[in-house]
């Protein structure tokens, strides 16, 4: 559509001319240019139909003046109506269609569908644009460039799937398809106030991910040194060489006060002890062992001392922590060309507010992720720690992390002005019923210059 005005709302409905049938009325907003005053994005990921009500999407489409709705990825999920996170499906009435691991095209067209037909997802998309891009659940779980955790040697060519997938989620959200459907890579400009970059970690580039299993030996010992080693291999691809240098180049151009990547996964260092994140001894026995050491070092046992000696290593090999070089590579660039960054993040299902280091621990930017809307957080994986404590834990380990929330489900919201950029986490008292209460869980922000670029209350 041609002749819209710049930062302008508009109304709209679709008609279907021979059956004499119109859709609701819903509602966009274009683009600002020039200087804009503020710029207002909700932040989704991993909405996961079985596991709960999108009560998140319904408060979002709820708040005043929002300029987009931003998809982080995880906007359907593959697997078969017994699959993840369904237990209390058939109770809620949201059993997955079909029933079956999603593999054909039918079966893809037949999953986006049901999530169509939410109501809240279809308040949502009929009160805000939304900016999208994928992550692994739209194809299947841990996928990489060539394959995925979830596809296996009796479900077909992993090529022909991935194209099937990719086919059916252009087919079913607001998308531009270019001549490569694969490339989902590309810019928004918020006047001169936001420039929103829009990558791909998933299919395009990304290596396969590192396995902590195979860096652990006979009686739990760790292997730190390969596993430092093969970490930063300096070939090792998240967004590929094309994305990265098409990144490069619009941080370059682009003079906008804000940078923001829109993308799947944590950039942060989420590094936590070997122990702990092998699940050798909790996040509460490991503070408990911190203070006897702090307290009482002469009472220590000799494995308790090993613990303590052991090393620290990120949590996840999915995220950006599993590509440290490309990390790097994104850290740097934007620290050589002096810019405001700004990273989002979902997939964990989890909130997290985190201060951007370089590997010299030189201020680069910082990081907000988002909670999922639906699928459950580290309280599902750790049910025996209480959530406050382990949430606390977890940010008193982790030196860059300055905020985390591991047992709530909701969204987050972004507002850019000139002075600042603040991220405000949006928590749902529940998903297990329509009727619900939302809360601000905490809200940080940023400074604009190089003075700034930390998260501050």
């Amino acid at each position: 559509m041609t002749g819209l005005s710049a930062n302008t709302r508009y109304f709209y409905r679709f008609t279907w001319v021979e059956g004499g049938t119109r859709s609701p009325v819903g509602r966009t907003k274009t683009l600002p240019s020039g200087a804009a005053s503020q710029v207002r994005l909700a932040v989704f990921s991993c909405s996961n139909y079985p596991a709960g009500f999108f009560n998140a999407y319904a408060d979002a489409a709820a708040q005043p003046d929002l300029d987009a709705a931003l998809h982080l990825g995880d906007f359907i999920y593959e697997y078969s109506r017994a699959g993840y996170a369904s237990q209390n499906a058939a109770a809620l009435g949201r059993l997955s269609d079909p029933d079956a691991e999603l593999i054909t095209l039918s079966d893809y067209r037949r999953r986006h569908a049901q999530y169509r037909s939410d109501p809240d997802l279809q308040a949502l998309a009929a009160a805000v644009p939304m900016i999208a891009v994928w992550d692994d659940h739209e194809s299947a779980n841990n996928a990489w460039r060539d394959g995925a955790e979830n596809h296996q040697s009796g479900e077909g060519d992993w090529a022909v799937r991935k194209a099937t997938a990719i086919r059916v989620w252009h087919e079913w959200m607001p998308t531009r398809v270019g001549a490569d459907p694969g490339k989902t890579w590309r810019r928004f400009d918020f006047g001169t106030l936001v420039s929103l970059h829009m990558l791909d970690t998933r299919l395009a580039g990304r290596d396969r991910q590192l396995d902590i299993a195979s860096y652990v030996g006979a009686g739990g010992s760790f292997d730190g040194a390969r596993f430092a080693a093969e970490v930063a291999d300096p070939n090792r691809q998240l967004l590929g060489a094309e994305q990265t240098a098409w990144l490069q180049a619009q941080l370059q151009a682009s003079t906008a006060t804000w940078q923001v990547l829109g993308q799947q996964v944590l950039m942060g260092r989420m590094n936590i002890p070997a122990p702990v994140a092998l699940q050798q001894i909790t996040v509460g026995a490991y503070a408990a062992l911190v203070q006897k050491a702090q307290t009482a070092p002469g009472t220590l046992t000799p494995q308790e001392q090993a613990t303590l000696a052991a090393p620290s290593i990120p949590y996840n090999l999915d995220a950006w922590d599993g590509y440290a070089a490309a990390r790097e590579t994104v850290l740097g660039t934007a620290r050589t060309l002096d810019r405001n960054l700004v990273v989002l993040a979902g997939d964990t299902h989890n909130a997290w507010g985190n201060d951007l280091l370089d590997l010299q621990g030189n201020r680069c930017g910082v990081e907000f992720a988002t909670p999922s809307v639906s699928s459950p957080g580290f309280e599902a994986v750790f049910p025996n720690e209480n959530p406050q404590v382990f949430a606390a834990s977890i940010e008193a380990l982790i030196g860059p992390l300055q905020y985390a929330d591991t047992s709530r489900r909701g969204y987050l919201l972004i507002t850019a002005t000139s002075a600042e950029c603040r991220g405000e986490w949006r928590f749902v008292s529940t998903t297990q019923s329509r009727t619900y209460t939302a809360t601000t869980g905490r809200t940080l922000r940023v400074l604009p210059g190089a003075a700034g670029r930390a998260l501050v209350a």
